[in-house]
This record gives structure tokens, C-alpha cells and sequence, in this order.
């Protein structure tokens, strides 16, 4: 295995801690969430809370739980991807948003945008229930100016998902490559950036074009144009493979429920929610490794209600909250304690995404400077537009 970036090696540990996690927590069983939520009397009871969120990583009960014990109103503004959320920040100055939701490795496009404000630890009275090697990431890559600007909220990884009664391939030798097999040709589902990375992945894990894991793209702009150029040649080539690109939780589903999607790559969450509700959905990491990520909570410098920013805050950091958003969306906790409290169908789909040593293959992605971030969008839609 190639050698890891100290922030990479920080995810990886802060992934892998869910399945020692999980293993403890089998012996307890499913004990169920509490109803109400654990909240604290230091809750505020009255105000609002403006939200820019992911669209699935808030489900079920778990904003109405937090109104209802807190008195606070939640206005919920949703978005599907970080370039949209980054648009609307560029375009708003941060204003009318109290919190935002940017994902780890995207730190230093956050720092650029200067709408950020660090939290008031003093504040976070829950914050030490939080992963050790999560919060870590989120200091490591978060903490300028004598303050953190991000805290955990959850993880996940993106990955094989198939349709186990139309896909024909073998689930136990999956590879990023099996996306490109003749028998899916026009059946397949990704995101462009997801579609060319994994491409990289797979040729990289077979010798074909070795690039440290795809890491060497990093480094600078002639780094990534030598690694890329053939792998946007090639995705061009057979773009005829691609049934849908997908843009959203719900579009991920959509495209494996109703748009004749056999396989594809995609965010655990949506194929996770889908099997557990029954259908014929299963996901899974490649021999490759899952590409994994951190998604987290940044306070805005325009936040116009701070003491409703930490109630809230402060109810997410607990076991029953984070495993709430866990059981609801698909994604991972990422509080000490939350496993425990999931489904034993939620623990025993995260052991089959992750068979064997699975864990110990994950690929986070890199830290993102704006240059890479840039770069990387213009091929992801030479690739689409092609």
C-alpha cells in the first residue's frame, strides 16, 4: 500500500474506529434511540436557525425532534453538492445562513471564501463526544487564526451500488474497472469527477498507469494534466457506458429505481436506504478501495442566531442525535456511543459494505487547494458535455 498523507492517515483511523465500534456494540444490541432526543435544559427555548445543509444528512426526525424539545425553528436551505454550496456562499457573502456544511477536505477553498466565524469551544459542551480521530481531522485541516472552523457531523464513502437482480457481474470480485465491463454498457451511474478518479483508481491498482494512488495529481498542475489527459480520454471514449450522471441523493436512487441503472458509482447513503427499506440495492467498496469523506458543520461570520447555532450544535454531538442521522440517511456516526444505538439492520449493512479488510483500504480524499478544485471541474464536464 502506498504511503499517506498524515491527514489521510487521520481519516483512515477515524474510519476504521466504526469497526471496532461496531464489533463492541453488537454484544449490546439493538437498544433503540430515546424518545424525545436527549436535550439539555441549556437549550435555548425560542428563535430560529438558518441551515445550508446537505439534502439527506439531516432525515427522518431529526430536525423536528430538536424544534420540538428546543422551541427553536429550523429553516432548512438544501444543496446536493459542495461547488453549489460554494456558489451560493460566493454569491451571498455568507449572509442569512447561521450554519453551513462543508466537507473536510475542502478547507482551504472555505478559508479562501472568508465568510467563516471559529466556534466558541466553551460553547460546544458536547464536543468531547466526538471521535477522537474525527475531531482530529477537523482540527488538523480547520484550526487558522487561533480558532477551529468546523466540527464532525458525519462520514460516509463512495463506492459500488448495484442492482443484485439486473447486475450479472460478480459482487465479490468488483472493481472500479467493472463499471466499464461491455455487459453494463449504457447501464451505468457517477459523478464525472468520480467517474475519472476511479478510473485512476482502478488503472493505478492494476499497473496500467501507476500514480501513487492517484496522489501524484496533487502535487501541481503538469502532475495532474499528465495523469488525467488519458484518463479523460478514455471516459470520453466510453461514455456510451454512462446511463445517467447523477447530481443528488435522490437522483442516485432514482437512477437505480426507475432509470434502468444497473450498476454505479456512488455515495453509500442512497443504495444503503434503499436496501434497508428492501429493495434489490446492495454497495460495496472495490478491491480499489472506497473513496471516503468527512462532512462536518462551519459557523458563519454573517449568523445572525449564535446561541441557537450551539443548542443545536450540542444536540447533534450526542449519541442519540448522530445515530439518528446515521440510521436515517445511511451515512456513519460520528459521536462515541451512536453505534450502539443503531438498527441491527444498519450494523449489518455496514459490515457488508466494508468485508474483510476493507476498512484498512479506504482512499479519503486529499485536502483540495483551489487549483486542483478548478482544474478538476473542467474535466469533469469536457467529460460530461462530451
Amino acid at each position: 500500500m502506498k504511503k499517506l498523507t498524515s491527514t489521510q492517515e487521520t481519516l483512515r483511523a477515524a474510519m476504521i474506529s466504526r469497526r471496532s465500534l461496531l464489533k463492541a456494540s453488537a454484544a449490546l444490541g439493538a437498544v433503540g434511540f430515546a424518545s424525545p432526543l436527549y436535550v439539555k435544559n441549556a437549550f435555548s427555548s425560542s428563535g430560529e436557525l438558518n441551515l445550508l445543509m446537505w439534502s439527506d444528512e439531516f432525515p427522518g426526525d431529526v430536525i423536528p425532534n430538536f424544534e420540538k424539545a428546543s422551541g427553536i425553528k429550523v429553516n432548512q436551505t438544501p444543496f446536493s453538492q459542495n461547488e453549489e454550496q460554494i456558489n451560493k456562499l460566493q454569491a451571498t457573502g455568507g449572509e442569512g445562513f447561521d450554519l453551513c456544511q462543508p466537507t473536510l477536505n475542502r478547507a482551504p477553498q472555505y478559508k479562501d471564501l472568508n465568510v467563516l466565524a471559529p466556534f466558541d469551544t466553551s460553547k460546544l459542551t458536547n464536543a468531547s463526544s466526538i471521535l477522537p480521530a474525527m475531531m482530529e481531522g477537523s482540527a488538523k485541516l480547520w484550526t487558522w487564526d487561533g480558532g477551529i472552523y468546523h466540527m464532525p457531523h458525519c462520514w460516509g464513502s463512495e463506492a459500488i451500488s448495484y442492482r443484485t437482480d439486473l447486475y450479472k457481474g460478480d459482487p465479490a470480485q468488483l472493481s472500479y474497472g467493472s463499471l466499464w465491463d461491455e455487459d453494463v454498457k449504457g447501464h451505468v451511474q457517477g459523478r464525472p469527477h468520480s467517474y475519472l478518479l476511479s478510473i485512476g483508481l482502478w488503472w493505478d491498482g492494476n499497473g496500467k498507469m501507476p500514480s501513487n494512488r492517484m496522489l501524484d495529481g496533487y502535487k501541481d498542475e503538469d502532475s495532474f494534466k499528465k495523469i488525467w489527459d488519458p484518463i479523460l480520454a478514455f471516459a470520453i471514449e466510453h461514455k456510451a457506458w454512462v446511463k445517467q450522471f447523477w447530481d443528488s441523493a435522490d437522483n442516485t436512487k432514482s437512477g437505480l429505481m426507475e432509470n434502468d441503472v444497473w450498476i454505479g458509482l456512488t455515495w453509500d447513503g442512497p443504495p444503503l436506504s434503499l436496501k434497508k427499506d428492501g429493495k434489490p440495492v446492495n454497495y460495496t467498496a472495490p478491491k480499489e478501495g472506497a473513496i471516503a469523506w468527512v462532512d462536518g458543520l462551519s459557523l458563519m461570520k454573517a449568523a445572525k442566531n449564535v446561541d441557537q447555532v450551539y443548542a443545536f450544535m450540542n444536540y447533534l454531538e450526542t449519541p442519540e442525535a448522530s445515530a439518528a442521522v446515521a440510521e436515517g440517511s445511511g451515512y456513519n456516526p460520528v459521536v462515541t456511543g451512536a453505534d450502539a444505538l443503531l438498527s441491527e439492520v444498519a450494523k449489518k449493512n455496514f459490515q457488508e459494505a466494508f468485508p474483510g479488510d476493507a476498512l484498512k483500504n479506504l482512499w479519503p480524499w486529499p485536502v483540495e487547494p483551489a487549483w486542483y478544485a478548478e482544474i478538476r471541474s473542467q474535466y469533469a464536464d469536457k467529460f460530461k458535455a462530451a
